[in-house]
């Protein structure tokens, strides 16, 4: 996904949630998940938490968009 997809995602917010982060990555919220419990960060970004929900930081989603740094895609858990 690209950056102005980001933009229409996070509609001038700072951070999104975790489905919303799934969605500009193209993986699933359960993955973002999983790798946040096993990991502590998902793709080296660490949330905030806010009354129990995980918050990505708009930020850094788009860092590393724009440096394409995610690994590929693994199908077989998701």
């Amino acid at each position: 996904m690209n950056l102005p997809a980001l933009t229409h995602i996070a509609q001038g917010r700072d951070h999104i949630n975790t489905a919303e982060f799934g969605r500009a990555i193209n993986r699933s919220g359960q993955t973002i998940r999983k790798n946040f419990c096993q990991e502590g960060a998902a793709y080296g970004i660490r949330p905030v938490k806010i009354r129990g929900r995980l918050l990505w930081p708009v930020a850094s989603i788009a860092a590393i968009l724009a440096a394409d740094t995610l690994p590929a895609a693994n199908n077989s858990g998701e």
